[in-house]
């Protein structure tokens, strides 16, 4: 939907591809849906859930056994953003890296977007 010829809306680091993989096969999935909801003290929030089939208008993004369907709404403000997951003493979980991000709150749960006007002039300048 906003996707760039010759380019994939998100990238999968190998860490979070073998995640996936293992979340996928575990579960029997077909993927890893990602999106956003309004929420948190910055507004905004990522989502994250099983899916047995893509839905028609989903981005899907296949990368060493990993499937990720970014849902229509967030595939804006996904596009160029990258997938990690990141193991440490205390947690484990997936990371976002996303350039379209202007400001997050102070524990990183919830995140504001740069302005759509701005998103779309930085897509079409690309």
């Amino acid at each position: 939907m906003f996707s760039i010829p010759g380019k994939q809306a998100v990238s999968i680091s190998p860490a979070a591809a073998r995640q996936i993989a293992r979340l996928m096969e575990k579960g029997g999935h077909a993927g890893l849906r990602i999106g956003l909801k309004k929420g948190g003290c910055a507004g905004m929030e990522y989502t994250m859930e099983y899916v047995d089939a893509a839905d028609s208008n989903d981005e899907t993004v296949e990368q060493d056994g990993a499937r990720v369907m970014i849902a229509p709404m967030a595939q804006m403000f996904l596009f160029g953003t990258e997938i990690d997951y990141e193991t440490s003493l205390l947690e484990s979980g997936f990371k976002f890296r996303n350039p379209n991000v202007e400001d997050a709150c102070g524990c990183g749960e919830s995140i504001k977007f740069k302005d759509v006007a701005e998103l779309t002039a930085e897509r079409q300048g690309s």
